[in-house]
This record gives structure tokens, C-alpha cells and sequence, in this order.
């Protein structure tokens, strides 16, 4: 019995020895085998891999992208006008033998430093001579992100890690210069309005004074054709005067009396004795030549 308790017991030893040198790496992470706290080799593709009971121990590292944010600080740009920004960063540990060999505190370590070395280059970027506010409020703050980006991703291969992104979440102006801020962006808003106002009257005035000229472009020209017609009508008139006067001259002058008697008598009192030649068609006899 004793001796079957020993083949028992040297059984249960080997399968505890053998379950110990036994460790498995999944696709999510990375591995080292340390032996008396010196990195031994690495275990970074996935699969089963043995160690050294008792001897050995795995230190394991996540290979997934991480994300790390970066608390709210204070740049200054080229224009001196101060900005508040933070940040996020994407990452990874790249080289697990080199962030073991330069980060003893392991990951929060890890995180601290790199959280440093983004906001030096944040400070970095953002205070370089040629970078505004402005620059950093608008659209141009995608390439400012990009010099972020590859400025960390360089020092950062010194721990290990790889910077896959950074990106600034905000860019805020301090309580203290929102006023002043916001007076100039109304100022420069009404400043553009006056510009506005003034291209539209000058445009008003030309329209105007264009459509003033067309009027009297066609008054002068509707005048002159008036004219012309009024004076072909006193000529044909004239004409036609004249050709009357040549078929029957006596009925002519009795028509011109006629016309001088409407135009004298019309609304007009006249005190003019009855044989006065002007009367000359009222008598009943024609007066002797």
C-alpha cells in the first residue's frame, strides 16, 4: 500500500511539474519568461510554450491598442493667446523585452511616461513660431496633430511602445479671455457686415445710375421720334393745306374763318362792330370787292 502511495505521489508530482512548465499565450497578448527577474526570451506569438518550474515565471503584456488621456494643461501659441487643450492617445506595447528592460514599474509606469512625452511634444507643437490660435482652432489642427503624433511616436520607441494616434479632444480659451475674445470676433463680424453694406450700396448705385441713363436713353430717343413724326404730320398737314387752298381758294378761306371764329369766340367776350371785315361770312350778302 505504501509503495503504491509513493507511485501516486511521484505521479501527482510529475503532473504538477508538468502543469507548471505549461503556460498559454492567446492572440491578445504578449509574454517574457523571466528566470531570477532577467528576461530569458520572449513568448510574443500565440501558442503553448513551456518554462522552467519554480525556476521561471511569465510576465504578461497586453498587445492590444490602449487608449490614454491626458489631463487639461495650459499652451501657448506664437500670438500669445493662451489655450487650454487635452488629449487622448492611442498605443501599444510594440517591444515587450524593451518596455520590460526601461519600465520597471510595468504598465502604470509605462502610461505615466508616455503621458509626459505627449504633453512635452503638445507643448512643443503648439508653441512653435508659425502656429496661431487661430491655427490650432481651425482645420489646420489635423497636421498639428499629425507632428504630435510622429514627434511622441519617435521618443516613445525608446520604452517599447508604439503611438498609433493622438488626438486633441479640446481647445478652450481660459475663463479670463472669453470676453476679449469675444468682443474682437464681434467687432471683426461688424466690421464684415460694414464691408457688406457698403459693396451692396455701391452696387445699389450703379444699378441705379444705369437705369437712370437707359430712361433717359429712351425718353431722348422716344422724344426725337415723336419729333420726327410730329414734323412729317405738319408737312403732309401743310401739304394737304396747300393743295386745298390751290382746288378752291374761296372755300378755303371760309374754312380759316371758321377756325379763327372758334379760337376767338371760345369762352371770350369780343366788342367788335357788325360790319367789321371779321364778320364778313355772317352777312347775308358777300360785301363788294
Amino acid at each position: 500500500m505504501t509503495r503504491i502511495n509513493i507511485i501516486l505521489a511521484g505521479v501527482a508530482l510529475l503532473v504538477f511539474l508538468l502543469l507548471s512548465s505549461i503556460f498559454v499565450v492567446n492572440e491578445k497578448e504578449k509574454a517574457l519568461v523571466l528566470q531570477f527577474g532577467q528576461i530569458k526570451r520572449p513568448a510574443n506569438d500565440p501558442g503553448l510554450y513551456f518554462k522552467v518550474p519554480f525556476i521561471q515565471e511569465v510576465a504578461r503584456y497586453d498587445d492590444r491598442i490602449r487608449s490614454l488621456e491626458t489631463p487639461e494643461f495650459e499652451v501657448t501659441p506664437s500670438d500669445d493667446r493662451r489655450l487650454l487643450v487635452d488629449a487622448f492617445a492611442r498605443y501599444r506595447i510594440a517591444d515587450v523585452e524593451l518596455f520590460r528592460e526601461r519600465v520597471s514599474g510595468g504598465l502604470p509606469q509605462g502610461e505615466s511616461l508616455l503621458r509626459s512625452i505627449i504633453n512635452t511634444q503638445i507643448r512643443q507643437v503648439l508653441g512653435a513660431d508659425q502656429v496661431t490660435s487661430n491655427t490650432i482652432l481651425s482645420d489646420d489642427r489635423r497636421e498639428l496633430m499629425v507632428r504630435i503624433r510622429d514627434a511622441s511616436r519617435i521618443e516613445a520607441r525608446n520604452l517599447g511602445l508604439d503611438v498609433v494616434d493622438v488626438r486633441l479632444k479640446q481647445t478652450n480659451l481660459p475663463d479670463q479671455n472669453l470676453d476679449s475674445t469675444f468682443a474682437r470676433m464681434r467687432a471683426e463680424r461688424e466690421r464684415e457686415a460694414a464691408d457688406e453694406i457698403a459693396r451692396g450700396n455701391e452696387a445699389a448705385q450703379r444699378v441705379s445710375a444705369l437705369a437712370d441713363r437707359t430712361v433717359v436713353e429712351t425718353q431722348s430717343e422716344a422724344e426725337k421720334d415723336a419729333n420726327i413724326i410730329r414734323g412729317e404730320a405738319d408737312a403732309e398737314r401743310n401739304a394737304i393745306f396747300a393743295e386745298s387752298y390751290g382746288a378752291d381758294p374761296e372755300f378755303f378761306a371760309f374754312y380759316r374763318s371758321l377756325q379763327a371764329y372758334e379760337t376767338a369766340l371760345k369762352d371770350s367776350n369780343m366788342v367788335i362792330t357788325p360790319d367789321s371785315q371779321f364778320f364778313e361770312y355772317f352777312a347775308s350778302e358777300k360785301p363788294q370787292q
